[in-house]
């Protein structure tokens, strides 16, 4: 009940009720009523790691060393404390199978957990890798989802037959005790190490049903891709007045949180849409600038990142306002203000009411989340926070924009349709062109008839 009440209140967590690592796993459904759990060996698992990591560090007597999702997701409080868990423990540890990267629980939790190494990495602009996977069952390379797949992580130390076989294949397998030791006693002691080494940061949880899944939507091609843009000032072109120490040598540099965050906005950004498994792509708005062109199709979803402070620059303002004539609603704005800022600040309003006459279609485009994201983003916890919203309605409007083909190998073919009283009908339509295969987790059903750049129908409310 404490726990429960403390997060209602917003605080932290007490150290007490930290864990020391969090066992993400994919639960695997009974075979019968009454048959014999099979998530049994997992517990088996989780006790020999927990032993493991009491030994190897001064935990206290009475610590959690770790935490498992068991049986809570169908009782009341399970979310708070899988958002409490998630917040506060020290490493994330996914246990690697198929049944995992198809799980979209599993997805939210690798998520929640990411998004706390993203904010600490922006905030100290060092890495903080703190995630320790683990081979439960081995998963081919091809079908693992993005952001496994950039772990730097070696396998091959716990043991050769624990890459084969998983840790599942050695628990389960007669002969093989031994191997299996050494693989769960090597896991802990890299669970350990990192542990000492990142010193992740607790914070405030998230509310763990409303997270998306870092493995995308069920279903979704592994080859999604999004581009960000940044439309940004170097120091080296400023305007009067404006103080040099948020910019650096191009506008990928620009660091609008400055000085609580140390890494710059553009590479946060990336960061965080990766976390949503895209492949993305950053570029600079005065590289960019010139080649758009409104009558070709989308490519790929896109944010436009921007600083209020370009409007300044009279041939930058009127490259973006040409660019917001273009009909390109699957590009969305993000406006970071950073409200410490004094100049910035003092400004506020006159820069503010510029950027809305030069952006007057993007700033109105979209979801509730859409419009605000454009309207100004106070700090990189929010930033964190909005722009899976953001990503998510430039996707759906890329989906419905996007050029259509037909499937490789598929033919031509006449629709079925109904002939008039008389056996006569007008001319055979041409046969509608299926939109790729749902790469972005929507669904499109070709009736673009009621589209506007304000996005879809509902979209004007989030």
């Amino acid at each position: 009940m404490f726990l429960r009440s403390h997060l209602r209140d917003g605080g932290r967590v007490p150290a007490s009720v930290q864990p020391y690592f969090f066992l993400s796993y994919a639960h695997t459904p009974r075979f019968g009523a009454g048959g014999p759990d099979p998530d049994m060996w997992v517990e088996r698992l989780f006790r020999d790691l927990c032993s493991h990591v009491m030994a190897l560090t001064d935990l206290p007597a009475g610590a959690e060393a770790g935490f498992m999702d068991r049986e809570i997701r169908s009782g009341e409080g399970w979310s708070e404390r899988l958002g409490a868990a998630l917040a506060t423990c020290r490493v994330f540890v996914p246990l690697f199978s198929p049944r995992y990267f198809a799980s979209e629980m599993c997805g939210k939790e690798w998520y929640a957990f990411a998004q706390r190494a993203i904010h600490q990495g922006a905030l100290s602009n060092q890495p903080a890798e703190a995630i320790v996977p683990a081979l439960w069952v081995p998963v081919p390379p091809s079908q693992l989802p993005g952001p496994a797949e950039r772990l730097q992580f070696n396998h091959n130390t716990f043991g050769e037959r624990y890459v084969t076989d998983g840790l599942y294949g050695l628990i389960k397998l007669r002969g093989y005790a031994e191997q299996y030791e050494r693989a769960v006693y090597e896991l802990a002691k890299r669970i350990v190490r990192v542990a000492e080494t990142v010193r992740l940061e607790p914070v405030r949880p998230l509310d763990y049903r409303g997270v998306p899944s870092a493995f995308g939507p069920t279903g979704s091609s592994p080859a999604r891709t999004l581009h960000v843009t940044v439309a940004a000032a170097s120091r080296h072109d400023l305007p009067d007045g404006r103080s040099p120490e948020y910019y650096g040598d191009n506008a990928l540099e620009w660091n609008p949180y400055h000085p609580v965050a140390q890494r710059p906005i553009a590479y946060v950004a990336e960061d965080l849409v990766k976390n949503l498994n895209y492949q993305t792509s950053i570029g600079s708005f005065d590289d960019e600038a010139g080649h758009y062109d409104s009558k070709q199709p989308p490519t790929r979803p896109e944010i436009l990142i921007v600083d209020r402070w370009v409007v300044e620059d009279e041939h930058r303002r009127q490259r973006l306002a040409a660019f917001d004539q273009e009909s390109r609603p699957w590009v969305n704005v993000v406006v970071p203000w950073n409200r410490y800022d004094h100049q910035s600040r003092a400004k506020e309003i006159e820069l503010a009411q510029r950027l809305e006459e030069t952006l007057p279609v993007k700033m109105g485009q979209g979801r509730a989340a859409c419009r605000a994201a454009a309207n100004g983003v106070a700090n990189m916890e929010t930033l964190g926070q909005i722009l899976p919203q953001v990503v998510e309605a430039a996707a759906q409007q890329f989906l419905r924009h996007a050029q259509v083909y037909l499937p490789a190998g598929s033919t031509h073919t006449e629709r079925p349709r109904l002939l008039g009283p008389m056996g006569m009908s007008g001319p055979p339509a041409p046969p509608r062109a299926p939109f790729p295969p749902d790469a972005f987790g929507g669904h499109n059903d070709g009736n673009d008839s009621n589209d506007t750049d304000r996005g879809d129908a509902d979209d004007s409310e989030s």
